[in-house]
């Protein structure tokens, strides 16, 4: 079993950078590919991106490629999501998510295992 828990969301402005966290707890972390989601207000949940379990592969919904850039550190149990040149429509609560299946080619919900609560991101213009 995973456990994840978000963290780094705050209000930053247009144009800005911000890091999110995802730590981590559980043995078998290393397996499963990561993957973020956001929720903006009113809307559905969206996938954002993946990363395999290894850290060499990942995958991009097409609105984030060449802002946002997925990491992970194994040893510490750790997943990253480096976000750059932000805009008001990135305004949305993020999510990390676990997929046992551990490659960075799945992108619907409910492939990934296991949530965590959420962090708040708000962009303003």
């Amino acid at each position: 079993q995973v456990q994840l828990v978000e963290s780094g969301g705050r209000l930053v402005q247009a144009g800005g950078s911000l890091r999110l966290s995802c730590a981590a707890s559980g043995r078998t972390f290393s397996s499963y590919a990561m993957g973020w989601f956001r929720q903006a207000p009113g809307k559905e949940r969206e996938f954002v991106g993946v990363i395999n379990w290894s850290g060499d592969s990942t995958y991009y919904v097409d609105s984030v490629k060449g802002r946002f850039t997925i990491s992970r550190d194994n040893a510490k149990k750790m997943v990253y999501l480096q976000m750059n040149s932000l805009k008001p429509e990135d305004t949305a609560v993020y999510y990390c998510a676990a997929d046992a299946y551990g490659q960075a080619d799945r992108s619907r919900e409910g492939e990934f295992h296991y949530w965590g609560q959420g962090t708040q991101v708000t962009v303003s213009s």
